[in-house]
């Protein structure tokens, strides 16, 4: 299925991806959301060799900077784009970055984009940030007592375990594959082994979710620079290509509850301009807050049909050593969730696979990998999906 008007867009050729970086994740932090991307700014910095004033594109994403904007960032920073973006779409807003910074590159509007997506997480952020979350959110769920992304990511579930046939057992198999290979990333605020029993005996937050399908908030930043093919190899900096890119707002609103995203409507398209089918891809980084969106997008990105994705789930270890690796640092529900660094976990996670720049387990022979991005959850259903297809020098 697709949305159409994809046939005219223009390739990616000569647009990379390099320096990938994440600040360590803390449970709670009392630094501040600025301190977190600064701190990720200055690490690109040091890794690539450049200097503030090579920075001449600057692309921010966070929840926690109160009064201050992209702007207001150079400023603290010390830098000074020609250009400027802010990305207000959650966990979609890192492949969006990406997106929107590749094509300033490839028209010469930059030369060198720093991504960057951050938050910081106080004991009270999470719990203050929910009420005014969006307007939606305000008028239409806490005044009837929902309260979060728990119960909503509930109410998928359970509509997706009807529709389509799921069991906890086939979620437990994404929480516990992804456990196994947070075992092995440095960064993962969760490496303690977990088993099927665990999962299904873990205190309930919302029928049919339970402690282990939900994510943990916490502080961190990640990061990634965007430039042309010719400037990363003066800098002598390993680099990724970037094949495809997708995005799409709202899909779908007549469907009563969400069961597919905007990457059903988009898919055909991202798969034809990067020239490759699902079938060559080497690893998948997917966005998961929780497991049932994991599964949606197996589906939806066309690894299997709408529906199989419990079967799918069942032929595959879904371990970076084994059959389809998938968030192959652990994704969010086991390093955690930094606000709107989630959106970029994956990302730079995929950077580091292709570039062989590794800090867990490698995916044997990792040349192509794709990764996916979904935010701004209302009451049934999340406003924003994106995607993109990466690829090694070789692939």
């Amino acid at each position: 299925m697709s949305g159409g008007g994809g046939t005219h867009r223009r390739a990616y050729d000569g647009v990379v991806v390099a320096a990938p970086v994440t600040i360590p994740y803390e449970r709670y932090s009392i630094r501040s959301g600025q301190w977190w991307i600064g701190r990720a700014l200055a690490e690109i910095l040091q890794r690539s060799g450049l200097r503030k004033r090579d920075v001449d594109g600057f692309s921010v994403a966070s929840f926690s900077l109160g009064v201050d904007g992209a702007a207001g960032l150079t400023q603290h920073y010390g830098i000074s784009p020609r250009w400027l973006d802010q990305i207000p779409f959650g966990g979609a807003s890192g492949i969006v970055a990406l997106r929107r910074a590749a094509r300033a590159v490839q028209l010469g509007d930059a030369d060198f984009v720093v991504c960057v997506a951050g938050d910081t997480n106080s004991v009270h952020s999470f719990r203050q940030m929910l009420p005014g979350f969006t307007r939606f959110t305000q008028d239409a769920v806490f005044p009837y007592g929902g309260a979060g992304p728990n119960g909503s990511f509930a109410l998928l579930t359970d509509h997706y375990m009807r529709k389509c046939g799921a069991r906890r057992e086939d979620f437990g198999k994404i929480c516990i594959a992804q456990r196994e290979n947070a075992r092995r990333f440095p960064h993962a605020l969760i490496r303690k082994p977990l088993t099927m029993e665990d999962y299904l005996g873990a205190r309930p937050i919302a029928t049919p979710l339970g402690l282990f399908d939900c994510v943990m908030p916490c502080a961190g930043a990640e990061a990634f620079l965007v430039t042309r093919d010719d400037l990363a190899a003066s800098l002598n900096l390993p680099a990724a290509r970037v094949l495809a890119t997708i995005e799409r707002h709202n899909a779908f609103p007549d469907d009563p509850i969400q069961i597919r995203g905007g990457w059903a409507m988009d898919r055909d398209e991202l798969w034809a301009m990067a020239g490759i089918a699902p079938a060559d891809v080497d690893f998948v980084e997917t966005y998961d807050d929780y497991p049932v969106i994991s599964m949606m997008q197996f589906e939806d990105l066309g690894f299997c049909a709408k529906g199989e994705g419990p079967d799918f789930v069942r032929q595959h270890s879904l371990t970076t050593d084994g059959t389809f690796p998938h968030n192959t640092s652990g994704g969010q529900l086991s390093v955690g969730q930094a606000g709107a660094a989630g959106g970029s976990l994956g990302l730079v996670e995929a950077i580091r696979q292709i570039t062989g720049q590794n800090l867990g387990a490698a995916v044997p022979q990792a040349g192509i990998g794709l990764v996916s991005g979904f935010g701004m959850i209302n009451y049934d259903r999340g406003i924003c999906t994106s995607a993109a297809v990466l690829a090694g020098e070789a692939a």
